[in-house]
């Protein structure tokens, strides 16, 4: 009877899938997969499953309805998560990857109903997390920058003493900056280039959205304006020394509470291994009393 169950819910899912893909005029995998390797938009071939999941997010984007501020705001912020996709299609990501994972409840419901509710609360749990994936990537990011400030700021300092042109600089330390950082560092560059240099270091101000950026920012504009302000970068480099051991520090205080937590895990598992053994003692002796 449970296989039974099982072969019809298994059955029901694809054959909702299949009605579905023909009503909603999806292309085949092989077609999708093979316009995309000859496009060459990746630099590695495009796995069935990830064509599969852009041929649903594609359909869905043209119908999710979003107000123009929402889409603005999504869009600055996948803009500086470095991911290159629209608005909709970011939600639409989100909503299919839920979908996956929600489908399931219905051939569960099937074979065992009191799954189908817990089904449904991770498919629901998956679309938060996806939904708040490019807040994620932006903090990360957002992270590695400030964490190679200290070295620009230091750098900076020694370099006042021959050289005071903002562009130099930052090119000359988006040689050995990490990825990141050298990345922002970059479209900086350019946009000196091509503009102003106190609109090109406001853009990217606004672009990492740090604090600690706004400082180096703010000393960047003072370089422009053509004074050196050695003061302002020297109690800088200190401040920012202080607000790297204050990090470490607190990283450091993190390691004991996550050996406690794993001490507690481990202490817990000797615990259920005695429980079960004397549990079992217990219900065979009540077994030979009672038999």
């Amino acid at each position: 009877m449970f296989l039974l169950k099982l072969i019809i819910g298994i059955l029901c899912g694809a054959g909702c899938y299949f009605i579905l893909a023909d009503f909603f005029s999806l292309p085949y995998i092989r077609t999708s997969k093979a316009i995309n390797n000859l496009a060459k938009l990746q630099r590695e071939r495009t796995s069935s499953l990830d064509i599969w999941l852009g041929n649903f997010a594609s359909f869905l984007s043209k119908r999710i309805p979003m107000n123009e501020f929402r889409k603005q705001e999504l869009a600055a912020d996948l803009r500086t998560a470095q991911m290159d996709i629209t608005p909709e299609m970011y939600m639409a990501n989100a909503i299919v990857k839920a979908l996956i994972v929600g489908i399931f409840a219905v051939p569960v419901l099937f074979i065992l109903p009191i799954l189908s509710p817990v089904i449904l609360i991770l498919a629901f749990v998956l679309y938060r997390m996806n939904i708040k994936s490019v807040s994620v990537r932006i903090k990360a990011k957002r992270l590695k920058i400030e964490n190679d400030l200290p070295k620009m700021v230091a750098t900076i300092e020694k370099k006042l003493q021959y050289q005071h042109g903002v562009l130099d600089i930052i090119q000359d330390f988006a040689r050995n900056a990490n990825p990141s950082l050298r990345h922002e560092l970059n479209i900086t560059a350019a946009d000196i280039k091509s503009g102003n240099e106190h609109a090109a270091i406001s853009r990217l101000e606004a672009r990492v959205g740090s604090s600690m950026m706004s400082d180096v920012c703010r000393g960047l504009i003072t370089l422009a304006n053509g004074h050196t302000a050695e003061a302002y970068w020297a109690s800088l480099k200190m401040k920012f020394a202080d607000i790297q051991r204050q990090r470490l520090k607190a990283e450091a205080n993190k390691i004991p509470k996550k050996v406690k937590r794993l001490s507690m895990c481990l202490l817990i598992c000797f615990m259920l291994v005695y429980v079960v053994v004397i549990v079992s003692q217990i219900m065979s002796s009540v077994g030979v009393m009672f038999g």
